[in-house]
């Protein structure tokens, strides 16, 4: 798949790089980078999602350099203004991640969230990315569906574990 191609999914729900046509509203919504300038609005929906935790690595600062080091590869929906949809993706070199993947609940069942997946798998795999993953935290059953439906796979070989270096709890 190249970036741009336009693609069907089941149920009929067409997306490309650019733009998402929603299942049975025939609107289409259009997908760009995420800009510094559209973090407030971000923010907003993603602390109104539920299944999704924020921390002080998703600060300012921090989702600003998230973005300069991996331009163009985190995406937002935007209606009349209104950031609809989003998430962040980046790379290491080696593997792809995506964070915080959210939709405004009246965007919700109409494939808004598996064009931004999409779109977010293509720029990366157009970088040489060739795997990806996903962290949802384990009550988030919605969310591990959503992931599970798009074919992504729960890991049982492994475990995370994490270091924080500093005296912050929320870091």
């Amino acid at each position: 798949m190249r970036t741009g191609d336009l693609l069907k999914t089941p149920g009929e729900t067409r997306f490309s790089r650019r733009t998402a046509e929603t299942k049975g509203e025939g609107a289409i919504v259009p997908l760009r980078p995420m800009r510094l300038s559209d973090y407030d609005r971000v923010m907003r929906l993603l602390r109104d999602t539920p299944g999704v935790c924020l921390r002080e690595a998703d600060s300012r600062a921090a989702i600003a350099r998230y973005l300069d080091r991996n331009p163009g590869l985190s995406l937002v929906a935007e209606i009349a203004g209104e950031i609809v949809g989003c998430v962040l993706a980046g790379h290491d070199g080696r593997r792809g991640f995506l964070y915080h993947l959210a939709v405004a609940p009246a965007y919700r069942r109409r494939g808004l969230g598996r064009a931004l997946v999409a779109a977010c798998v293509s720029a990366l795999r157009s970088q040489g990315i060739r795997k990806m993953h996903i962290d949802v935290l384990a009550g988030n059953a919605d969310g591990m569906a959503f992931w599970e439906r798009l074919g992504w796979q729960s890991r049982d070989d492994l475990c995370r574990f994490s270091f924080t270096a500093t005296c912050e709890e929320n870091a």
